[in-house]
């Protein structure tokens, strides 16, 4: 009984950790010198401004790995909620979100 207890846990450690791992998990500074955190959530990655006037409100969740991801992105200042993407590069991650995939605009992010 222990021992399963014990391998049970190692597998929720190893399984954290690997989440953990993906490049776009972290601290970033916007553009606007805010602090946003990207953390695992439920499958997902949610994007959460930790700084600023908009602080403790998730701005986007977003799905994909190595430095490639997908999903929605919300502007707090007009609370809309655009189709987004999230490209890491070294220490950068370029955040992108557009209406009908034609206007669209971007920000680079710098990981603290």
């Amino acid at each position: 009984m222990i021992r399963a207890t014990i391998i049970a846990a190692a597998l929720l450690i190893s399984a954290g950790t690997a989440f953990a791992d993906e490049p776009i998990v972290g601290n970033w500074k916007t553009a606007s010198g805010e602090t946003a955190a990207i953390a695992s959530c439920g499958g997902s990655y949610c994007v959460t401004l930790k700084t600023g006037k908009y602080s403790g409100r998730q701005i986007g969740k977003m799905q994909g790995k190595g430095d490639s991801y997908v999903g929605e992105l919300t502007d707090p200042a007009e609370d809309k909620t655009y189709s987004g993407s999230g490209t890491v590069s070294g220490n950068t991650v370029r955040m992108k979100g557009c209406v009908l995939k034609i206007f669209c605009k971007s920000q680079t992010w710098t990981k603290l």
